[in-house]
């Protein structure tokens, strides 16, 4: 797409939004975004990784857990292109919704048996599958028995030998996401690229900083919430506090925001390289407007915006859940590492 299709592309998203409701089942949602053609997104470090990101904080504004499936979805997209090799079987071709399921637990293990050129056998299991219940293929991670891997495989959900458990998943913020837990048992799948594919490729990294935009999204609508409240009372009523709250969030809005087109514009100048260090920085900084967003909008709304406002106390409750994608200290200790390796002169304005 050229920059004035994706630009309409942008806007037909944009509009299709505004009339869905926020609260509903966002699977269903996920796929009209699909037959809509709404998911044809410009891929990470292609000259416009900006407007995927508009794209994913748009979603995640309207709905955390539709953003959530929608990202899932649209990286799934992007990963089949960036590993797809010539003469190579993709489900992508079939169309319909994608997962990708890459979390590895101690417990839980998802192991290969190769059959004959990409196909394989998969069995085991695989925790944190979000949407797995309605997406009708997925991107997943498994180990070759001699320990090699992540080695990248696509499945079709539409077949024996699947059983998805979802008696794990309590959660309220983000229970519309449905993360749950697969076994799979004797199921054919076929390899995505080569071991380790997965994680050394640039769009590893590139699609980490998308998640950032999906978290600022989220305290997009929060901070709206805010804003609204304060242009519907008078001057006098508005209170110093309320002001100092949404001042305190405008600040931390446009400082992520700064961040983030910082951070697709070196992308997009440098598709080829390792991202991670301008992805944690971004990550971090949308993690930390997540905070004071969710804080000052909550303290200066009250009880009310959580008990009467159906789709401010929705993302009040998702946005906590989703930020702890984010790996906490280990997040900035892996920053503070890389940043010991730049010889160059640091933080000039």
């Amino acid at each position: 797409m050229n920059n004035a299709e994706i630009s309409r592309q942008i806007e037909r998203l944009r509009s299709t939004l505004s009339v869905l409701d926020s609260l509903a089942d966002p699977a269903d949602q996920l796929e009209q975004l699909v037959q809509l053609e709404l998911d044809q997104l410009p891929k990470p470090g292609a000259g416009a990784t900006l407007k995927r990101w508009q794209a994913l904080s748009l979603v995640a504004e309207k709905s955390l857990p539709l953003a959530k499936l929608y990202e899932g979805h649209t990286d799934a997209l992007a990963i089949l292109a960036e590993l797809s090799k010539p003469g190579h079987p993709m489900l992508a071709e079939q169309g319909g919704v994608w997962g990708v399921w890459a979390a590895e637990s101690k417990n839980a293990r998802v192991t290969i048996t190769p059959i004959q050129g990409n196909t394989v056998t998969i069995n085991g299991e695989k925790n944190w599958c979000s949407g797995a219940k309605t997406v009708g293929h997925g991107l997943l991670t498994a180990w070759f028995a001699d320990g090699r891997g992540p080695q990248l495989v696509q499945v079709s959900m539409h077949q024996s030998g699947i059983s998805i458990n979802d008696s794990a998943w309590k959660a309220v913020g983000m229970a519309d996401s449905a993360s749950v837990d697969i076994t799979f048992s004797n199921v054919t799948a076929q390899s995505v690229g080569e071991a380790g594919d997965y994680l050394s490729r640039p769009g590893f990294w590139q699609g980490g900083a998308g998640i950032a935009a999906c978290w600022y999204g989220g305290s997009l609508g929060l901070a709206s919430a805010l804003h609204k409240a304060l242009l519907d009372v008078p001057d006098a009523e508005r209170g110093l506090f309320r002001l100092a709250a949404l001042g305190k969030i405008d600040a931390a809005l446009h400082s992520t925001a700064a961040v983030l087109r910082s951070a697709a514009e070196w992308i997009d100048n440098n598709a080829l390289s390792d991202a991670s260090e301008v992805t944690l920085r971004a990550r971090l900084s949308a993690e930390a407007c997540a905070k004071t967003v969710l804080d000052e909008a909550g303290r200066a709304l009250g009880a009310a915006a959580f008990c009467r406002n159906a789709y401010f106390a929705r993302a009040a409750a998702d946005l906590p859940v989703f930020v702890r994608q984010s790996h906490a200290e280990r997040d900035y200790v892996a920053l503070a590492e890389r940043v010991l390796t730049n010889k160059e002169r640091l933080w000039q304005l």
